[in-house]
């Protein structure tokens, strides 16, 4: 027999899950080898980024070279997109242990894998939650470092599958089909005839707004890295900062208005900006999202701005701390402008009733179709309308009443998903808010953690606000219970569900086959 023919390289193995996981480390690596450029500057951690590219490079390339794209139905589909987002987490740790990153003195090698962990899937999935803190400062980190935790979350803002759909012309009809399942919370809508166009067309829009953001950054006064890293982050609503003190570092007014507007844009859906960019002409005020959107925004920023000041803070400082933190939380962005703790931008020393109303807006977040996380406001619109819908049956029981989002009418299967979603997310937020608070941490740090986790926000209440690290606020076990729930958010519920059913599907068929097979050998 000839070697060749069992020879991997040869006979390519049918797999979209490989195929799409080896592109995918590929780009990853790319982002590596950035970052590796950027730690040349000053020297430090260059060996370990380019160890973590190299490792990343091969895995990706040996994947990439072995498979090709097999079954496209929509379980593959999203055990492709789930298995891409574990494995590019896992890799992504890489740097952060190579590196040394978290091992600080004292600290077991269990919870520095634990932390480099946490910190990558915080990254990838665009939350923004950290356990660097006082015992392990941000501004301590080398700049390749820095460079590179904020490409993770520009990576993870538009998604590393989309970019694998620009270039991967041989997943043909899938192609969209990985986009939505890589764009929780809507249908993508086809912006071209093919779907790499359609890819194209949004990492294109996604990359402009990046730069549109930098020098908006650099205008207002930052400083260039710090602009640049800012922006993918900003983009991506991820919220990482090259600063302890994330944007109250600066305390700058004309850089929090920047940002506020960036975040809106980033929190709104992009197939608007799309529209807006192919007709010259804005039309954001027709969509009933994004009508909802900015009205929840603005009566959130006005409640919490009145509450502030009857609880004794001016005017002009509440109106900043109110409109800021409620776009940040509003779009999942994740941004803090405390100058310290128990200062005016610290959230978490406000009043129970400014905090209630920002709890809301971890739990809704953006639109769909951005890279904002939480349940979006979609969801929540339609939500409300089958809530009227029905009150309205209980007074007219015989009529046919519809469910409306805007001018038009959602068919009855959205609504039933959207209901299911919503039992399961609870499910989730009490399941998970009790298993965090067996593990050690109190009850309301434990339900921010669970909802700001699960709606990709980044900070949370209680001990684990815009000021703190989660390193402190939660012990080990718990911050991998989050960093799981982080990967729920930004993949969403049913998708991750889909992905757990695909390994099981594959084993039931090759059982089922091994069986046909033995009871064909029997008959003969």
């Amino acid at each position: 027999m000839n070697p060749l023919h069992v020879f991997p390289f040869r006979d390519r193995w049918s797999s979209t899950t490989a195929s799409v996981v080896g592109m995918a480390m590929l780009f990853v690596a790319v982002g590596m080898g950035l970052a590796t450029i950027v730690a040349v500057v000053d020297g430090r951690d260059v060996a370990a980024l380019a160890v973590a590219t190299g490792i990343t490079a091969l895995i990706g390339a040996v994947l990439f070279h072995v498979a090709t794209p097999g079954s496209q139905d929509p379980a593959a589909v999203f055990n492709a997109v789930g298995a891409t987002w574990v494995v590019a987490s896992l890799l992504g740790a890489l740097p952060y242990l190579l590196a040394g990153t978290f091992a600080v003195a004292g600290r077991p090698w269990a919870v520095v894998l634990a932390d480099a962990l946490f910190e990558s899937i915080s990254g990838f999935s665009c939350t923004g939650s950290t356990v660097f803190g006082g015992h392990n400062p941000i501004e301590a980190q080398g700049p390749g470092i820095l460079m590179y935790r904020q490409l993770t979350q520009w990576a993870g803002g538009m998604g590393i599958v989309v970019l694998v759909v620009m270039v991967l012309p041989s997943l043909r009809s899938s192609g969209l089909g990985l986009i939505n399942a890589e764009a929780p919370g809507m249908e993508v809508a086809r912006l071209a005839p093919r779907i790499s166009t359609t890819a194209i067309w949004f990492w294109g829009i996604y990359a402009g707004f990046t730069v549109f953001v930098a020098v908006g950054l650099l205008v207002a006064g930052m400083g260039p890295f710090d602009a640049v890293a800012h922006a993918f982050s900003t983009a991506s609503t991820g919220g990482f900062s090259t600063r302890d003190a994330s944007i109250g570092h600066w305390d700058s007014l004309s850089i929090e208005v920047v940002l506020i507007v960036a975040m809106i844009l980033g929190g709104a859906n992009f197939t608007l900006h799309s529209g807006m960019l192919r007709r010259r002409r804005i039309g954001h005020h027709r969509d009933p999202e994004f009508r909802g959107y900015l009205a929840m925004i603005a009566a959130g920023v006005l409640l919490v701005t009145l509450l502030l000041v009857d609880d004794g803070m001016g005017v002009g400082r509440a109106i900043r701390s109110a409109v800021f933190n409620v776009v940040t939380l509003g779009t999942s962005s994740g941004f803090g402008n405390a100058t310290g703790e128990g200062s005016a931008g610290d959230f978490t020393s406000w009043g129970s009733g400014p905090q209630m109303i920002l709890l809301l807006f971890l739990v809704f977040g953006g639109c769909t179709g951005s890279t904002a996380g939480g349940v979006k406001v979609m969801r929540l619109q339609v939500g409300l309308s089958h809530a009227y819908r029905t009150l309205r049956s209980f007074r007219r029981p015989r009529a046919v009443l519809m469910v409306r989002h805007g001018r038009a009418r959602d068919p009855e299967l959205l609504v039933e998903r959207i209901a299911g979603f919503m039992v399961v997310y609870g499910l989730l937020v009490v399941g998970g808010t009790m298993v965090v608070a067996a593990l050690g941490t109190d009850l309301v740090t434990a339900v921010g953690g669970v909802i700001g986790s699960l709606g990709n926000m980044g900070p949370a209440l209680g001990e684990a606000g815009p000021t703190a690290s989660f390193a402190d606020a939660y012990p080990t076990p718990a911050r991998m219970v989050l960093a799981v729930l982080m990967l729920i958010g930004r993949l969403e519920i049913f998708p991750m569900l889909l992905m757990l059913v695909a390994p099981y599907r594959a084993l039931d068929g090759a059982t089922r086959g091994m069986r046909i097979r033995a009871r064909g050998r029997l008959g003969r």
